[in-house]
């Protein structure tokens, strides 16, 4: 932990930069990079079991935050939810690079389809920065509502995660609403 600052540090570097510590060998080091995804595993398994009920940002912002934690690039989410609001799958969309994910509308419908969804909530991480959507944060929101809107597909949310910081659109009563053409 002195050479790379935190243990966070560690299991985020590269598995041959932590080889190269004295006493610490390539499985180990192996070891040491699965931790991470072995957590968020652990963390998304644990929730799929639950099936929490995601009807407030709180409890929107206690399932994501384990769902993206310690990501290095972008990811984008459709949760998709029962007409209880309880999670029935969370769709992993995209996966990007540390700064953008490239999301498709056509992608996000057909997941709320496959799954079901009586409605969604949207959701994705800034590994680098602050929880402040972006102008193509909003522009994407506003497209996805549109495409999922014909389809009865109702978005109650889209939610930006950074580190613990958590931002709602709903919550700050941005999020677009469903105008029919």
């Amino acid at each position: 932990m002195r050479r790379f600052g935190s243990l966070s540090a560690v299991l985020e570097a590269d598995p041959k930069d932590v080889a190269g510590v004295e006493g610490i060998g390539e499985k180990a080091a192996a070891f040491l990079s699965m931790i991470p995804q072995v957590t968020r595993r652990y963390f998304h398994d644990r929730v799929l079991r639950d099936r929490p009920k995601l009807n407030s940002s709180e409890a929107v912002a206690e399932y994501l935050i384990p769902l993206m934690a310690g990501r290095p690039e972008e990811v984008f989410y459709v949760l998709c939810l029962d007409t209880q609001c309880r999670v029935v799958y969370p769709a992993l969309v995209s996966e990007g690079t540390v700064k953008e994910a490239a999301v498709y509308p056509r992608h996000v419908v057909e997941e709320a389809i496959r799954h079901r969804a009586a409605s969604v909530i949207l959701a994705h991480n800034h590994p680098a920065g602050t929880a402040k959507p972006s102008q193509q944060d909003h522009q994407l929101t506003r497209l996805l509502v549109q495409a999922l809107g014909p389809l009865d597909i109702k978005v109650l949310d889209h939610i930006i995660v950074a580190g613990d910081q958590v931002f709602s659109f709903a919550r700050d009563g941005i999020l677009p609403a469903y105008e029919p053409r």
